[in-house]
């Protein structure tokens, strides 16, 4: 049975190790040799060439350990699923003004990026979107879920007046960073995001010359070497480029930390930080506090009453 598995083999040292053409040829070289050239093709999904040496390859167990027999082979690990980790998810799309470049320069010389939207969808706000989810990879770049889009937003969103939800917590929105060029990377869909494309966007984020990275995903603790997450870090941190991860949705019990690599700034959100308070008031004249997006006009506190719909 073929499975998906991350391969690490030792760096390609020589006059080709910095050829595409090269590196591929010594990736395939550890594909089964009974496999026809086309299907090696098919079989090799993906060939690494920043964040590990390696690649992503179709395999059985039998091939995996006949693998190991060559000196050059590291380790084989079948892919894992992660989660998605926010606090909320409404959801924006690039038409959002969130993603408006009204006062935003072009991008710099060094952006190498490309944009898989169509060309009204990307300006000098958003300056990439590219999709590596494997798990559906007939979707379009566009966020069908609404999280990518939303986090990144909560990052780099440029600001937007009156905004509101429902007309309550009126204000200007805005990211972290609102002048800031977002490039998205999808590798999430609603069955999670694949380990291996994880790793592919990172190799894609450092090609293209990023300078933050923002991965609003995680999963169960594991071993620094067989985490995608961990390992595409290092190699970004290595060039230069800022890593923020989530501490995860598990909380507050103990040993539900994820994405805990040393070399990772690792956030965590103990509360909220907004609610829109009402008032319930009860049939008996009882009355508790609690939160609704139901809010009367003018009211800094909206009271909503209860009364019986039968009585003796």
């Amino acid at each position: 049975m073929l499975k998906t598995y991350i391969v690490h083999v030792n760096d390609l040292v020589g006059k080709f190790s910095e050829q595409s053409e090269g590196l591929e040829s010594w990736y395939q070289f550890f594909l089964p040799a009974s496999t026809e050239s086309e299907n090696q093709q098919r079989r090799l999904l993906y060939s690494y060439w920043h964040v590990i040496s390696g690649f992503v390859a179709r395999l059985t167990k039998e091939e995996v350990k006949a693998m190991e027999k060559n000196d050059a082979f590291v380790s084989a690990t079948p892919e894992k699923i992660y989660d998605l980790h926010t606090t909320r998810t409404p959801g924006v799309y690039p038409q959002h003004p969130s993603f408006s470049d009204e006062g935003m320069p072009a991008p710099p010389a060094k952006w190498t990026g490309t944009c898989e939207f169509n060309r009204t969808a990307c300006n000098n706000k958003l300056i990439s979107a590219r999709n590596f989810d494997s798990l559906t990879p007939k979707q379009p770049s566009i966020d069908v879920e609404g999280h990518g889009t939303h986090t990144a937003s909560t990052a780099a969103g440029n600001y937007v007046k009156h905004a509101n939800m429902y007309g309550n917590a009126k204000g200007t929105a805005a990211g972290i960073a609102p002048r800031a060029r977002m490039a998205v990377y999808k590798v999430c869909c609603l069955l999670g995001c694949g380990g291996n494309d994880i790793l592919v966007a990172y190799d894609a984020a450092i090609e293209d010359s990023v300078d933050v990275l923002s991965l609003s995903l995680g999963g169960e603790s594991s071993p620094f070497y067989d985490d995608p997450v961990a390992l595409g870090a290092f190699a970004a941190i290595r060039k230069g480029i800022f890593i923020s991860c989530p501490a995860g949705n598990s909380g507050p019990a103990h040993f539900t930390l994820s994405n805990e690599a040393p070399w990772i700034p690792t956030i965590a959100a103990s509360t909220l930080d907004r609610s829109i308070t009402v008032i319930a008031k009860l049939g008996n004249t009882e009355e508790f506090d609690g939160e609704s997006l139901y809010h009367q006009e003018g009211s800094p506190f909206a009271t909503i009453e209860s009364h019986p719909l039968a009585s003796e």
